[in-house]
């Protein structure tokens, strides 16, 4: 099959660019150029007459790439070299594709990209772009397997039925054949900073803090949620400092202490988006679900024993005003009080300062607390960037910066005057989907604050944000207007209309992400359950997918009963079947190979009576089957001769 003007004939190539272009936001940036570039000369060769690349050729273009796929990667394992190296693995098939074999190479290889960027992404959004290349490659594969005369429009309207018959099966094994859970692939990132967590906290590294609007988590409350203020979702804790880079501690282990679950609890379900740190965020003071894949540690994480590849649902119940009996050890003690030596003296001065003139610790936090809201800080999420003393030159020289860098001055002072402390990260409040009836966390809701210990009253809450801008606190994002998106954010944050749809929308996805692409195993025997199957695990699944199996090929069966069957004759040839019958009783049977004016002229050897009163008829009728359109009347007149024929049959003796 050579590329040519037929319109058909251009479906692979689509297809092909349909693929590599749902993938093509983790190929390497040379990839795409080479595919545009080896689909020119294909056609070129294809439309001109022009000679395909030598074999020696295409072999070092093959080898060029897969280094380049090196070069980009550092490796020919996981989704995006895998990814970048079919699509051009398969540009450099274009330069050899002249049989229909080399065709079918193509459309297999479009397939696997499919399959890969599903794997990869599985945004609701996403779903039209691939549905239009599995319909395009479909269409390609019917042109290849001897549609190629039909045009693009036929064979792409006969691969949307072929696709809404096989939709039953599809939804069939979606809701019964058995899963398991887990990932092919954990796909971390190396983008720009953005306002997400991880297992460490350098806020004098990044200059500008970019916004990402991305779902965190979503949380369906039984009844109302809790107000504002108590909107903090704990994510990982960080104790080590150097003067500069805060992170975690790995040696944790559970509390030590006696935790009491106490006030008013707040039990909601929780969808978690896949995360790279491995905590559970969740609302503060929240028990650990009912699974042994998650844990509670001694600084209040719920750590999952089990990479959070993919979004997960937990059930949680949240005490807001639950608080820790006991003493605090000498280790963990040592731990929230270690600082670096020479690192941020101007900051430990002031600390000393502060402490010397406080009568309790208490005293001493409300001078801090007094010194960040006097001090003429600003709150901006494009501050200036720090040095090697981040505290130190943001509290005495740029005296601006977000949440990230108040949060590390605030502990730094609580540790310089002998107050165990340590820094939170999570994130703080969240917006209210009238729509789907839950609290949507989103990356931009990103937070940072602080926890000091006191004696008698166990580990409290220390927000310093709060008192530089409490408007953080109490007003969405979008009014920073400071280094955020400008006029395009503040216009949709100004438009009812346009909130609801962006509501809809979310609605929507969280629809998509909780009940399709979470449908886990769980799931699948509950529904198995519901639809009266019992109670039998694996077995209980295989019933429901064979009932629902033979009720699809039923439908399939009856959808094509008019393809089972001959077609209906029409008028014309009804009234001379009825003449063949009569022949036959009359013991002149006309042979299935015969026209009827070839049967006249054999049936004259031996009956002439019988051919002289058949041949009006038999010329009547090929002249109304095989001729030009006849009056009705003439049909009219043969029907009725039809109906009033009987053979004159007189048998002859030999």
């Amino acid at each position: 099959m050579k590329l040519t003007t037929h319109s058909a004939s251009w479906l692979p190539i689509a297809a092909l660019y349909t693929a590599a272009l749902v993938n093509a936001h983790h190929l390497a940036w040379w990839c795409l150029p080479v595919l545009v570039l080896a689909t020119a000369w294909h056609m070129r060769a294809a439309l001109y007459g022009h000679a395909q690349p030598g074999r020696t050729t295409r072999l070092g273009f093959a080898a060029l790439v897969t280094v380049g796929v090196l070069l980009s990667f550092r490796t020919l394992n996981g989704i995006s070299a895998g990814a970048t190296l079919l699509v051009a693995m398969t540009a450099a098939k274009l330069f050899e594709a002249r049989t229909r074999r080399d065709w079918y190479v193509i459309c297999g290889a479009t397939l696997f990209l499919l399959l890969a960027a599903c794997l990869d992404r599985q945004q609701l959004w996403r779903l039209p772009l691939y549905a239009l290349c599995l319909l395009l490659c479909l269409a390609a594969l019917r042109g290849l397997s001897g549609g190629a005369a039909l045009p693009a429009t036929t064979l792409l309207r006969e691969s949307a039925r072929q696709l809404l018959y096989a939709l039953p099966l599809a939804l069939l094994c979606f809701l019964f054949f058995p899963r398991l859970p887990g990932a092919f692939w954990s796909l971390a990132r190396d983008d720009e900073a953005i306002t997400g967590l991880g297992d460490e906290m350098s806020p004098g590294r990044i200059a500008r803090l970019s916004e990402s609007d991305e779902p965190a988590l979503r949380a369906r409350f039984e009844g109302a949620p809790p107000p504002a203020a108590q909107r903090y979702w704990r994510g990982p804790v960080l104790h080590d400092f150097d003067g500069f880079t805060w992170r975690r501690h790995r040696g944790a282990g559970p509390p030590t202490g006696t935790l009491e679950f106490r006030g008013p609890a707040y039990r909601y379900s929780e969808t978690l988006e896949p995360n790279t740190h491995g905590t559970v965020v969740a609302l503060e003071m929240s028990q650990p679900p009912d699974t042994p894949y998650v844990s509670m540690s001694a600084d209040f994480q719920l750590l999952a024993l089990r990479p959070i590849l993919e979004a997960r649902s937990y059930e949680l119940t949240a005490y807001p005003q639950a608080m820790m009996r006991g003493e605090l050890s000498s280790a963990a003690r040592d731990m929230d009080l270690a600082l670096p030596p020479n690192r941020n003296p101007r900051a430990h001065e002031l600390a000393l300062q502060l402490r010397a003139r406080a009568a309790d610790p208490v005293v001493y936090i409300n001078s801090v607390y007094a010194f960040l809201r006097e001090g003429g800080f600003v709150y901006t999420l494009v501050p200036q960037p720090l040095g090697r003393n981040s505290v130190d030159e943001l509290l005495f020289d740029t005296r601006e910066g977000f949440c990230g860098h108040y949060a590390s001055a605030f502990v730094d002072l609580m540790r310089a005057a002998g107050i165990p402390a340590r820094v939170v990260t999570g994130y703080q409040g969240g917006e209210w989907n009238p729509i789907g009836g839950y609290l949507l966390v989103r990356q931009r809701d990103a937070h940072a604050w602080a926890e000091v210990w006191l004696e008698g009253r166990g580990w409290l809450r220390a927000d310093p944000t709060a008192v530089v801008a409490p408007e953080r606190l109490q007003r969405d994002l979008l009014q920073f207007g400071d280094g955020f998106s400008g006029g395009a954010a503040r216009l949709l944050g100004s438009s009812r209309w346009l909130t609801s749809v962006l509501q809809a929308w979310d609605a929507a996805n969280a629809w998509w992400q909780d009940d399709v692409v979470g449908f886990n195993f769980a799931r699948q025997l509950n529904l198995a359950g519901r639809m009266g199957f019992g109670d039998g695990d694996w077995q209980t699944l295989a019933i429901a997918l064979g009932v629902g199996l033979g009720a699809w090929l039923a439908w399939i069966a009856w959808s094509l009963r008019r393809l089972a069957r001959a077609a209906r004759p029409d008028a014309l040839a009804r009234a001379w079947r009825q003449i063949d019958r009569r022949l036959a009783r009359a013991g002149l049977p006309r042979a299935s190979h015969e026209g009827v004016l070839a049967y006249c002229e054999r049936l004259e050897l031996t009956q002439p009576a019988a051919a002289a009163a058949l041949l009006p008829l038999a010329r009547s009728y090929a002249g109304l089957r095989y001729g030009p359109p006849g009056e009705p009347a003439a049909m009219r007149e043969f029907l009725r001769a039809a109906r009033a024929y009987r053979p004159a049959y007189r048998p002859v003796f030999r």
